[in-house]
């Protein structure tokens, strides 16, 4: 069980690769998802994740190329189905149409080619697809998103008599239209619209001279809206049978819902499927834009990361066109714990950061800017003591802050723990805080675990020279421009 909590997470910035990657979504449930992503829990689950990144990212380059997954949330749909003798609209099932359709496009598709997408067309096939439902709504609604004719005997016979009448008003308008046109009542425009009613537009002299029922004026009261009385009783059957046919649509909606009604979860999954693809399109083009990579695991234990950047640096300066320096740096068994030193402004809680922040992407299935010859194993746990800690919410100094910081340490680390601190020691009188620090990093070593920790304390590289299996390292500068060239040595 993996073990890595929200401060750790804060720390090395994990939140803003989030955001990073959440701007490739196309949906917002997808963005929502991507912003809640931690670590795995479970190490089983890490590496099938990274393939299916692997393949769609290899998808956005290559040939068949994955269909489009964008759809309309269904949440409300959802929540509807819920709730007995509710009825959907029309637009839900248009929404649930699409969610079913893309789903179904998207099976087709892996299955097809299942060679390329391997993992995806594993992952695909926990989706148990009916085409029950489509068919269902397709055979009630058509294309446009319209209650289609034959959806029931009772709307086909409504339409004929609405298409009867609206044929009736037509050719009686037309008729009174002529009449009166030729007795000169009407005004040039002749006839207008008026409450979706077609009306003449009769010159108000010659109101009286109308057969008709008034519907409105002009604001000047020169001319006179009116329905002539040959249309009227149309009208009025048209205003009836209108009210039928939407009465009907209810129904057919009705007897729809309770159709789709017991298959409510079946349809979330087929959202929640279309979420994850839209997160594993977000993780693949965010892979594209840091060059990211999938390491080899290895269950060994072991963290060579060959040519590592810090991912949100690497985007920060490809934004302002400056290079970014890679970092290389390996742990192993006999190498359990790094201390790095030199000067402030030397990269030290970059490299610190690139290591922790690196792990946590790549325990969350992203892939991760490296050469992909590096080794990766997958920690319990990342415990991390990087910033500064000084707060009015804890209400301890620093040091004390850092004191009780490493002897929370002490309860969790072990040998599946990678810990990572910044300015070990740091806070104090620097003989004390020297001293317990050399104590701590002693303890940390015994209990096996992996690290990664900058100081400015001697005797931390003096204890790291007399341990066998930890090093000492200095951050690289340009003796020209004394400027950090991001390198260990």
């Amino acid at each position: 069980m993996i073990r890595i909590d929200k401060k750790t997470l804060e720390s090395l910035e994990f939140p803003l690769v989030l955001q990073q990657v959440a701007s490739f979504c196309i949906t917002q449930l997808g963005e929502e998802k991507t912003l809640s992503i931690t670590p795995f829990s479970e190490t089983q689950n890490i590496q099938p994740e990274l393939l299916r990144v692997k393949e769609f990212t290899a998808s956005l380059s290559g040939e068949n190329s994955i269909p489009n997954h964008g759809f309309e949330a269904i949440k409300k749909e959802l929540y509807l189905l819920g709730i007995e003798n509710s009825t959907l609209e029309l637009i839900g099932f248009r929404r649930i149409l699409s969610v079913a359709q893309t789903t179904q496009i998207l099976l087709k598709f892996f299955k097809k080619f299942e060679l390329f997408y391997e993992h995806l067309n594993s992952f695909s096939e926990r989706i148990t697809y009916t085409s029950l439902l489509s068919e269902e709504i397709v055979k009630k609604i058509d294309k446009y998103g319209l209650i289609r004719d034959e959806a029931s005997e009772e709307l086909s016979s409504i339409r004929q008599r609405l298409k009867h009448a609206k044929g009736k008003i037509n050719s009686s308008f037309l008729k009174a239209l002529s009449h009166y046109i030729q007795q000169d009542y009407l005004d040039d425009i002749r006839e207008t619209i008026v409450d979706n009613r077609r009306v003449l537009a009769v010159k108000a002299m010659y109101r009286k001279k109308i057969r008709g029922t008034v519907l409105g004026s002009s604001k000047t009261g020169r001319l006179v809206y009116m329905e002539p009385q040959e249309t009227l009783e149309y009208s009025n059957e048209l205003s009836n049978l209108l009210y039928e046919e939407q009465e009907e649509i209810k129904r057919i909606l009705k007897v729809l819902t309770e159709f789709i009604r017991p298959h409510q979860s079946l349809l979330k999954s087929y959202q929640d499927y279309l979420i994850s693809m839209d997160v594993l399109h977000a993780k693949a083009k965010y892979a594209k834009e840091i060059e990211g990579v999938l390491p080899i695991i290895t269950s060994d234990r072991r963290l060579y990361l060959k040519k590592a950047y810090h991912p949100i640096l690497l985007v920060s300066n490809k934004q302002r066109k400056e290079k970014t320096f890679p970092q290389t740096i390996e742990l192993h068994q006999e190498n359990r714990i790094i201390v790095i030193s030199g000067p402030n402004a030397g990269g030290k809680s970059i490299t610190l950061k690139t290591v922790g922040l690196l792990q946590l992407m790549l325990q969350s299935g992203l892939l991760i800017p490296v050469d992909s010859s590096s080794e990766i194993c997958f920690f319990d746990r990342v415990l991390t003591d990087i910033g500064d800690n000084q707060s009015i919410e804890n209400q301890l100094s620093t040091y004390s802050y850092r004191l009780k910081k490493m002897n929370q340490f002490l309860k969790k680390c072990k040998s599946t723990t990678l810990f990572l601190i910044d300015e070990f020691g740091t806070g104090s009188d620097p003989e004390l805080g020297g001293a317990l620090a050399e104590t701590f990093l002693e303890v940390f070593y015994e209990r096996k675990a992996f690290g990664v920790i900058t100081t400015h304390y001697a005797n931390l590289k003096l204890l790291a020279n007399e341990l066998p299996h930890a090093t000492n390292a200095n951050m690289q500068f340009d003796n020209r421009t004394l400027e950090p060239m991001y390198k260990l040595f």
